[in-house]
This record gives C-alpha cells, sequence and structure tokens, in this order.
C-alpha cells in the first residue's frame, strides 16, 4: 500500500541515465539515476522507484508506452513522475494523456545526469515539486517550465522544449 502522499516514479531511460563508454566512443542507457539525485538532495518525500525499462526514448515503442500507461494504473499512488528520453517524450505524453485521475509528470534531460554540467539534477528537483502541486492531468516539465498537454514540442535546432502556441 502507498503511503499518503508518495510519489511513484518510473523510469524509462534516455539520456537522463546515459553512461559514456571511452572504449566505445558511445553513449548507453545506464541504470536509473533518479533515486541517488534524490537521496543527495534529502527530499523529505516518499518515493518508490520502479525501473521499467532502459531504453533510448528513439526504441520506445507502442507496446513500452502500453506498459508505461498499465504501470501507472496499476500502482496505488495518485503523483506518478516518469523518466523518459526527450525525443519521443511528448509521443508518450500524449499517450498518456487518458490518465486523468492521476498526476503524471515526465521529464528529462539533454545531457547524462553523470555529467557535472547537466540539466537532470535541476530538471528533477523541478518535476518532484510539480507533481507534488499539479492537478490531475499529464505534463512534460523541462528546464523550468510546466508544460501542459499538448502544448509542447521539442525545437530539436534550440536544443529546448517550448510551446507550440508560440
Amino acid at each position: 500500500m502507498a503511503e499518503t502522499g508518495s510519489i511513484a516514479i518510473f523510469t524509462t531511460g534516455g539520456t537522463i541515465d546515459k553512461i559514456y563508454f571511452d572504449e566505445l566512443s558511445a553513449f548507453q542507457v545506464g541504470s536509473p539515476q533518479i533515486g541517488e539525485v534524490l537521496k543527495h538532495a534529502h527530499v523529505n518525500f516518499t518515493f518508490r522507484a520502479h525501473p521499467l525499462m532502459r531504453k533510448d526514448s528513439l526504441e520506445i515503442t507502442a507496446e513500452d508506452r502500453a506498459e508505461i500507461a498499465a504501470a501507472i494504473r496499476a500502482c496505488p499512488e495518485q503523483r506518478i513522475l516518469i523518466t523518459h528520453g526527450t525525443d519521443t517524450m511528448v509521443e508518450t505524453a500524449c499517450t498518456l494523456g487518458s490518465q486523468s485521475e492521476k498526476t503524471v509528470v515526465l521529464t528529462g534531460s539533454l545531457t547524462p545526469a553523470r555529467f557535472r554540467e547537466s540539466d537532470a539534477i535541476f530538471n528533477i528537483g523541478f518535476a518532484a515539486a510539480a507533481v507534488q502541486i499539479l492537478p490531475p492531468g499529464v505534463y512534460i516539465t523541462m528546464n523550468g517550465t510546466v508544460f501542459p498537454l499538448p502544448d509542447v514540442r521539442k525545437n530539436r535546432e534550440a536544443n529546448r522544449f517550448e510551446r507550440t502556441s508560440q
């Protein structure tokens, strides 16, 4: 049974969890980083982390999105934070849009959490705050902004998320 006010965290991989292999000169998705980030931040809320998959978001399929939706429906928590790769985060969020009885916040990073100058730690903290105060619905939080659906897109040229209504 979930503690009142606790947050369920589902990890799917993406840049936030990537590690660099020097000998391969490539990045691969590693173990989820959010638990360590929240532990080092000394957060004052209860959370349960559930690794669902370790995929680059370009590899996430419709079946994976159905698995994420099923995990949300099955968990007792009303507040869900999902770490996700940025390339298909909007697609996943739109797929989850029917989860309106719960507050679901997706976040990620443009640089791996293990990097010193990553946006991951800020994005995780911002998403953790947002999931606690937003009303039920599905949202994306990136770089200090809450994006309600469907008014969001990733601007690959500018390497940021922005409202589609701009």
